[in-house]
């Protein structure tokens, strides 16, 4: 066995030493790694709404109705049919011509949604029937008046102008009429008498429409005396009422 000299056997232990430390120091140390975060959870995007109102709902064919509508989470509406792009809330007229469905389409992120408003289209009421045309010998025979004359006169009285001017005013109105002018009388005096009063009568009624403007080859005269009574008592009421000139028209 060699003995080892006191002095080397130290260095030789010493320098393994060293050397084990050194190689202990070495040695990286392990660094401590946090794991990386989940990646983000994307949040489903809001679903569009929208409501549509039609006010009134039922309108006569030519009027309008008022389409009102609200929206949320939309980007772009349209209402069809006619109307268009619209806003996210709003109102507009609209005058269809027949009973239409109106849809409003909402579009945005997260998807699109619809409604629907109805508007009914009656037809307007029938104009009323018009009224028939009076035949104007009809409206004469209604609204013109006789002449009445006082016992055994030809004059024109008060009451009789009155009378001849509302007759004169039918036959302005009515300038295709031509009329006949009676002269009658009441049952008193002779027959021969009651025919020449009866015909002063006659055209005493004309010569006044005349001078109110009527023309003379409208009018023709004519006397019945006594021999066409209107009314067949024997007192002054009924005969005043045979005392007259009195009017039938023809076309």
């Amino acid at each position: 066995m060699i003995e080892v000299p006191r002095p080397l056997y130290r260095f030789c232990v010493y320098a393994f030493l060293a050397a084990a430390v050194f190689t202990v120091g070495c040695k990286k140390k392990p660094v401590a790694t946090t794991p990386p975060p989940p990646p983000p959870v994307e949040q489903p995007k809001p679903q569009p709404t929208v409501t549509l109102s039609a006010d009134p709902s039922s309108v006569r064919k030519g009027d309008s109705s008022t389409l009102s509508w609200t929206s949320t989470n939309a980007t772009q509406l349209t209402i069809a049919p006619d109307v268009g792009t619209v806003s996210a809330e709003g109102s507009t007229k609209v005058s269809p011509s027949d009973s239409t469905d109106y849809t409003i389409t909402a579009s945005g992120p997260g998807g699109s949604a619809t409604a629907t408003a109805h508007v009914t289209v009656t037809a307007p009421p029938p104009p009323p029937p018009e009224a028939p045309k009076e035949n104007p010998i009809d409206i004469f025979n209604r609204d013109h008046q006789d002449a009445f004359f006082d016992f055994n006169k030809a004059d024109v009285r008060p009451d009789a102008r009155q009378a001849l001017q509302k007759t004169a005013d039918l036959l302005r109105n009515y300038p295709q009429l031509r009329v006949t002018i009676e002269g009658h009388c009441d049952e008193r005096g002779s027959t021969e008498y009651n025919l020449a009063l009866g015909d002063r009568r006659a055209n005493a009624a004309k010569q006044y429409l005349v001078s109110l403007g009527i023309s003379a080859d409208r009018m023709t005269t004519v006397s019945f005396g006594k021999e066409k009574p209107f009314c067949s008592e024997h007192n002054e009421t009924c005969w005043q009422q045979n005392r007259r000139a009195h009017f039938v028209p023809a076309q």
